[in-house]
C-alpha cells in the first residue's frame, strides 16, 4: 500500500470517531508502531486533532465535534489544484467558470488553516488572462469524452474553414489541448479516414449508443497527429523574421511552435499562422534586434503597434 493510499485508510478509519488500539490501527494497516506514529504526525500537520492514549493499552481516536475535517492533500497538489480550478474559471470552457468557482471555494475550506492561507493568497491575488482562442462548450466537451471512453461513435455538425457546415459520424479517439485550442481525433465514417476536428467549430455532439473495435491510429499518438495536421495545413501567413541572437535565446522564449536556423550571428524565424497575433506576441517577447522579411501585413502591424507604444510613452 502507497504512503498516500495508507493516509487516506488511516484518515476513514479515524472519522469513524470510535478509539482505536495502537496494535489494532497498526494491524489495519500492515505496518509497525513507528510508523503509525509518523503518519499520525502526519495529520497532525495537516489540522487534523488526533488525541492519543499513551501507555500499553494506548490508542488513538479523532477529537469529537470534529464534523468536516480538513482536506488531506500534499501542499503541491493543494496548489495543482487551485490553480486549475482558478484557470477553468478563466472561461476557456464555457459553462463552467461559476461550477469552478464553487468547486474552489469548497476545495479551499477543507483544507487546513496552513494550506487554507495560502491558497486565499493564489486565488485572490490571482487574475488569468482572457484567453484568445475561442471558447468551447461544456456540454461538447464532455460529450465527447464519453465517447472516447466508452468506444461509442458520436454525430456532430461541423463547420469547416471556408464555413462549409457538414454532418459527421465519427469514432472519436482522444481529445488534445494543444495550445490554446482543443481537438477531437476520431476515425470519420463519412470521410472513411482519420481527421481532427477543432471543437469550438462542433456543434450538437450526440452519443448515438452504437459502440465500435477501435483501429489503429496512423500516428504515435493523438497528439502527433493533431501537430502533424496542423504543419500540413495551409495557413494565411508565413513569417520569416531575423534575429540579432543565436537559436538558443530566440529558442527560450519561442518554445517548439517555430522553425529557427542558424544564420551567421543571428538567426532565421520561420512561422506559420492564421493571424498575426502569435507573431507579434513572439517578436515583443524576444529582447533582441530584429527585421521582418515577411509578410508585409507583419511588417506594418509591428509599425503600427511601435507608433502607438511610442504615443503612449511620450
Amino acid at each position: 500500500m502507497s504512503t498516500s493510499a495508507r493516509m487516506l485508510r488511516l484518515l476513514s478509519l479515524l472519522q469513524t470517531h470510535r478509539y482505536w488500539p495502537g496494535g489494532e490501527l497498526a494491524g489495519r494497516l500492515e505496518v509497525s508502531a513507528r510508523t503509525l506514529r509518523r503518519d499520525i504526525d502526519r495529520l497532525r500537520e495537516l489540522g487534523y486533532p488526533v488525541d492519543a492514549t499513551r501507555g500499553v493499552a494506548g490508542g488513538y481516536q479523532l477529537r469529537s465535534g470534529t464534523t468536516m475535517p480538513p482536506l488531506l492533500l500534499e501542499d503541491e497538489e493543494a496548489v495543482a489544484i487551485a490553480v486549475g480550478l482558478r484557470t477553468s474559471a478563466a472561461g476557456a470552457v464555457t459553462g463552467i467558470e461559476e461550477t469552478a468557482l464553487q468547486a474552489l471555494t469548497k476545495v479551499v475550506s477543507l483544507m487546513p488553516p496552513r494550506l487554507r492561507r495560502r491558497m486565499d493568497a493564489v486565488t485572490s491575488q490571482t487574475q488569468p488572462a482572457p484567453s484568445h482562442a475561442p471558447a468551447i462548450d461544456a456540454h461538447a466537451l464532455t460529450t465527447l469524452a464519453q465517447g472516447c471512453r466508452d468506444d461509442e461513435t458520436v454525430r456532430f455538425t461541423y463547420t469547416a474553414r471556408d464555413s462549409e457546415r457538414t454532418s459527421r459520424h465519427v469514432e472519436p479517439h482522444r481529445l488534445v489541448s494543444l495550445g490554446q485550442r482543443w481537438y477531437l481525433v476520431g476515425y470519420c465514417r463519412d470521410r472513411h479516414d482519420w481527421r481532427s476536428f477543432r471543437l469550438d467549430r462542433i456543434s450538437d455532439p450526440e452519443l448515438t449508443g452504437t459502440r465500435y473495435r477501435p483501429r489503429d491510429l496512423p500516428a504515435e499518438d493523438a497528439l502527433s497527429f493533431v501537430r502533424s495536421g496542423i504543419r500540413s495545413m495551409p495557413l494565411k501567413y508565413d513569417v520569416r523574421v531575423r534575429f540579432a541572437a543565436t537559436p538558443e535565446q530566440v529558442g527560450a522564449v519561442v518554445g517548439r511552435w517555430v522553425e529557427l536556423e542558424a544564420d551567421g550571428a543571428g538567426t532565421l524565424m520561420l512561422m506559420h499562422a492564421d493571424n498575426l497575433f502569435w507573431p507579434l506576441a513572439v517578436l515583443a517577447s524576444v529582447d533582441a534586434p530584429f527585421e521582418v522579411e515577411s509578410p508585409d501585413e507583419l511588417r506594418s502591424a509591428v509599425a503600427g503597434v511601435a507608433a502607438r507604444f511610442a504615443t503612449a510613452t511620450g
